[in-house]
């Protein structure tokens, strides 16, 4: 997802670069399409209304840099918008809580959620020598299920067995086919 939507964004900021000054019209159009490559990535509209409009704002009443050109400075207000958006600061995950601890993962299919969490397993049990146990709940998509069960195998992480919402007669119609 974060590679369509930084390449989609790179194609934006392409346009802009080559210009010598930007107008009220080149920010429109290029906040137009920065709105439209959001939307297509899923994030909220809300957000996408806010994050915008903060872009403009800066943009249009920018001075620009002697050293930079008006594309690149609007590169980097898009760029300082989206740290503060997303954040910043590294924010350590809390485990002061009684055992066991649930970390749940959502998402959209195809985020990283899978990948992410066997990272996050891996760092707890090397680095803070927790004792990880990864369970994919995510029933309806087997797949999902096994990268879940083979990234913990690995990384050294035990892994929940997996479980299927199809009664046994589905699984053996299945397998017939």
């Amino acid at each position: 997802m974060f590679e369509s939507l930084s390449d989609r964004l790179g194609k934006i900021f392409e346009g802009l670069r080559g210009r010598g000054a930007l107008n009220a019209a080149d920010v429109d159009a290029a906040m137009r399409e920065i709105r439209r490559a959001l939307i297509e990535a899923d994030v909220s509209l809300e957000v996408v209304r806010a994050f915008v409009e903060q872009v403009r704002e800066r943009a249009v009443g920018a001075e620009v840099t002697r050293s930079v050109t008006p594309g690149q400075q609007v590169v980097k207000i898009v760029n300082d918008e989206l740290v503060a958006v997303l954040g910043s600061d590294a924010v350590t995950i809390d485990l002061n809580a009684p055992a066991p601890v649930t970390l749940l993962m959502v998402g959209l299919q195809g985020s990283g959620k899978t990948t992410t969490t066997a990272k996050i397993a891996k760092r707890l049990k090397e680095r803070q020598k927790k004792k990880v146990l990864l369970a994919s709940l995510d029933t309806r998509r087997p797949a999902a299920m096994e990268q879940l069960r083979v990234l913990g195998e690995q990384v050294g992480v035990d892994t929940l067995p997996i479980v299927t919402s199809e009664n046994p007669v589905q699984i053996a119609r299945r397998a017939e086919r």
